[in-house]
């Protein structure tokens, strides 16, 4: 008999359904339907139109669906966590659909929490495209940094790197000369090499008297705050020294995360992020059948 189940990475404002059979993904889709396009009890719904598109397969979900905000509460399981003990967490609101717990890290200064990006960080060392003890990096709207030992996650943290240049484009004084699309280029560089005084607030206002004295070219505008950001946020996890980071990202944003690693005296490694997620995934399978 093949094995067979349905893995879906359900997140804020996008969804992708992974059809595995025998550990291999068959078929996949990728759709808009996050769980803020959910109304109100409408998941149950959603996982019925799933199974009408999928069969009565079972369902393992992760991401935001297992919040607050989502379908089901699935809680947090704290660090040190690895794939088992995340197995052992799950929830399952209906027969034949589980949901993935996060993972949450806490002490007497800092708590921290992901959802989703476990997944992602735990299959990438269990399929070996990661050692087992290692630096791990998810850029976007919240970059993580997770610290991977004898496979678990130990400890990360979390950087709101991609979400406040969002805010600065749509809403800042600055957003007006961030017209431009973001190249991995000479002012990105230069951005990065900026963020190394640690000044960022200051640095950020300085693209306003820039773009008003022509000092910069405002198409540019975009790249350097990229590079203030992404710079700072790499300088934060790098200043005691550079090493090895796994990155687990597109080309695009992975290419300018490798910069600014470089540039802070690390290596960057580019890990296929989706790839990743199919190995923690069908591990999970695996623990929970």
């Amino acid at each position: 008999m093949s094995d067979i189940f349905l893995a879906v990475d359900w997140g804020t404002t996008n969804r992708r359904a992974f059809l595995i059979e025998n550990g291999a993904v068959v078929s996949t889709e990728r759709d808009a339907t996050g769980i803020l396009a959910v109304p109100p009890g409408g998941f149950a719904a959603e996982i019925a139109a799933l199974r009408v598109r999928y069969g009565a397969v079972p369902m393992i979900l992760a991401g935001m669906v297992g919040s607050n905000r989502g379908w089901i509460d699935a809680g947090y399981v704290g660090c040190p966590a690895g794939l088992e003990a995340l197995a052992a967490a799950a929830k399952t609101p209906i027969h034949g659909v589980h949901v993935i717990p996060g993972v949450s890290r806490i002490d007497d200064h800092r708590a921290d929490v992901m959802r989703g990006e476990e997944v992602q960080l735990l299959g990438a060392v269990a399929s070996g495209m990661a050692p087992h003890d290692a630096l791990l990096c998810q850029p976007g709207t919240h970059c993580k940094w997770a610290t991977m030992q004898d496979g678990a996650i130990t400890d990360f943290v979390t950087a709101m790197t991609g979400e406040l240049f969002a805010l600065l484009k749509g809403h800042a004084l600055i957003g007006s000369a961030m017209a431009g699309e973001v190249a991995n280029d000479t002012v990105f560089a230069q951005g990065v090499a900026d963020a190394a005084d640690d000044d960022l607030l200051a640095r950020l206002f300085g693209v306003r008297p820039a773009s008003l004295l022509g000092l910069r070219n405002d198409p540019d505008a975009a790249s350097y705050v990229s590079g203030l950001l992404i710079g700072s946020d790499c300088r934060a996890r790098l200043r005691h020294g550079g090493r090895d980071v796994f990155l687990l990202a597109d080309p695009v944003l992975g290419g300018l995360y490798a910069t600014a690693i470089s540039a802070n005296g690390g290596t960057a490694m580019l890990v296929d992020s989706h790839a990743a997620f199919v190995a923690g995934i069908v591990r999970l399978w695996e623990l929970m059948r």
